[in-house]
């Protein structure tokens, strides 16, 4: 799911988490190989520089593309849009764009871009970026990118018209008002003078040549950035280096070029544990803190020389979800009929939700640093409707259950196992990423859980590249748990409530390019959700609105396409040495610490 949060970037969330091992036979070892400093910061530099972390290597240097957060977020530092938002606060900020007037009908927005901004490569950043950006690439209908869904106004999904009226000034018209739509314009512009020839000519299928620009191996002294940084170099299964862009517009109080920090570097880290280890041994500048190791980086904060930040409940959803797709492609069901028929039936899923020991997730896994969630919506949102203000929720009961399923015609055999009323055995096989060990450990627990209503769930880790084929190629999977960012604006969601949205992961449509599906359905329920979605967009008063979304969360946890888990508390620790840090649970593991990355500084 697209989250416009920050002048960074984007993308739908992998959380990333994690749960210690034994380890203390193994410690030395990795302190002595991996987690020695020395091979995690790069030699060819003196100068301070930051190190931080990511689990797997970039698909991608194309944010266009990008579907995995950490690569989103590390290309983030290098690609600004025309406004941004303050995660402190909510409100939306100049980026690019130094200022902008909307029209009394609600329906014309000009920005006006800052005067002599540049790109990395020194050439001119103005109003004709703009217009390729929009018009070329994320309104270009051959070129698949789920940034249009959030661009999309109505019940007709129109886009906006763009267009320039002098050097410095660009138009943007909505077919109607569209009250989230400056909140959206913190996509990245994108530079014509590199990109433009890509876009117009076609490669041997007939494709826009722009569709391989800035795969992983293009050399990134190619990639012109605009943000704080820009890519330098990039070893595979090693490390990404971001420098500092030397035509950044931005300037500190006494009018000093911005970034302060030389260069960043990401090492490519794909176990969390070694994460975990090499902070504490000093290879890394930032690590996220899950509840279960609090107590342990509390006790080592003061002699390890680092400060634990807390920026109360994160904002984003982790949550459980069964493929709802009934559809098939070359006449083969993309789910086993029988299971399709289980996952479609509410009453299945709800009795899911009441067997799930949330509160055992929190106190076991999160060790009691969470809360439970219940909405699709931020609790930080103006728009979260809270349980007491009416939301459904799904507290732990065996008993509502297995009342639930019997009402929807299963049955128990002699040895307490769960039969539909054909008398096929309920079971099904459930994956989420590899390597996140929260979800792993949720995925565990939530098997132990249905077994005791008779289900049985073949729990079965993956990598997050196959999981992602998975969920918006293939379509070949039974049930997931996985992650998104959070944010103060619901339609920032519009991607995956929407049924014809690029991340309707619980009831896909192909997408471009991708084979036809036959039979596809949507439910009522769920083409409600979307209604409503676009009707909140619409409407620009705040007390309507949240109305129009509290409806909206009320349908979603009545049909439960996906049911959420556990809400856990945003920590995360950070080198005593690096000063200008404001935390903020509105981000996602990757940036609360380094959202206003160019502020940062490094007393070493």
């Amino acid at each position: 799911m697209i989250r416009i949060i920050t002048r960074f970037g984007f993308s739908f969330e992998n959380f990333r988490r994690f749960r210690l091992p034994v380890i203390l036979a193994v410690v030395a070892a990795l302190i002595i190989t991996a987690c020695n400093p020395a091979n995690f910061r790069a030699k060819a530099d003196k100068a301070p520089q930051l190190v931080l972390s990511m689990l797997s290597d970039p698909a991608t240097f194309n944010l266009v593309f990008s579907q995995d957060a950490s690569t989103s977020y590390m290309l983030g530092f290098a690609f600004e849009g025309l406004t941004t938002q303050d995660p402190l606060t909510g409100k939306i900020e100049p980026a690019l764009a130094e200022s902008w007037k909307i029209s009394d009908d609600n329906l014309r927005i000009v920005f006006t871009l800052r005067d002599g901004l540049k790109w990395s490569d020194g050439k001119p950043l103005t109003v004709d970026d703009v217009i390729f950006t929009y018009n070329d690439v994320l309104l270009n209908k051959e070129i698949p990118t789920d940034y249009r869904d959030i661009l999309r106004i109505g019940e007709a999904g129109k886009l906006p018209n763009v267009r320039k009226l002098d050097e410095r000034r660009v138009e943007f018209i909505t077919p109607e008002p569209f009250a989230p739509f400056l909140r959206n314009t913190g996509i990245p512009i994108y530079p014509a003078h590199v990109l433009r020839e890509s876009v117009k000519t076609k490669d041997t299928e007939g494709k826009p040549k722009f569709l391989a620009m800035w795969g992983t191996g293009t050399a990134l002294d190619k990639i012109v950035a605009s943000g704080p940084y820009m890519p330098e170099s990039y070893k595979a299964t090693q490390r990404v280096v971001f420098r500092r862009n030397p035509y950044y517009w931005r300037k500190g109080p006494q009018g000093e070029q911005l970034p302060y920090v030389e260069r960043i570097n990401w090492e490519i880290v794909e176990n969390t544990d070694t994460s975990l280890l090499q902070f504490r041994s000093g290879g890394l500048d930032y690590v996220g803190i899950t509840p279960e190791y609090f107590s342990l980086m509390k006790r080592e904060e003061e002699r390890g020389g680092f400060k634990i930040y807390e920026g109360g409940p994160a904002s984003g959803t982790t949550f459980f979800f069964f493929n709802l797709n009934q559809g098939s492609r070359n006449g083969k069901p993309l789910v086993n009929p029988v299971k399709s028929r289980w996952f479609n039936t509410v009453e299945f899923r709800q009795a899911v939700a009441y067997a799930m020991d949330r509160k055992q997730i929190v106190n076991n896994i999160y060790r009691g640093l969470g809360e439970l969630q219940n909405s699709p919506i931020s609790v930080q949102s103006p728009y979260y409707l809270s349980p007491e203000e009416g939301l459904k929720v799904y507290d732990y009961n065996i008993q509502k259950s297995k009342k639930l399923l019997k009402k929807a015609g299963f049955k128990y055999n002699s040895q307490n196992q769960l039969l539909d009323s054909d008398g096929n055995r309920v079971r099904f096989t459930l994956v989420t990423n590899s390597g996140n060990k929260i979800r792993e450990a949720m995925g565990a627990q939530i098997g132990q859980d249905l077994a005791k209503i008779g289900i049985q769930v073949d729990f079965t880790p993956i990598a997050w590249s196959t999981m992602g084929d998975k969920l918006s190629n293939t379509l070949d999977w039974e049930a997931m748990i996985m992650g998104f960012t959070g944010g103060v604006e619901p339609n920032a969601g519009v991607n995956l409530w929407n049924p014809e949205g690029g991340i309707h992961m619980f009831n896909q449509k192909p997408q471009a390019g991708q084979k036809p599906i036959e039979g596809w359905k949507v439910a009522p329920w769920e083409a409600e959700i979307g209604q409503l979605y676009v009707k909140g967009a619409r409407e620009f008063d705040e007390a309507k609105r949240k109305e129009i979304y509290a409806k909206s969360q009320q349908i979603s946890q009545e049909y439960l396409p996906l049911i959420y888990l556990v809400n856990p508390l945003a920590m995360g620790a950070a080198r005593d040495d690096i000063s200008g840090i404001k935390f903020s649970a509105l981000y996602s593991q990757f940036l609360r610490a380094f959202w206003n990355i160019d502020e940062i500084k490094l007393a070493r």
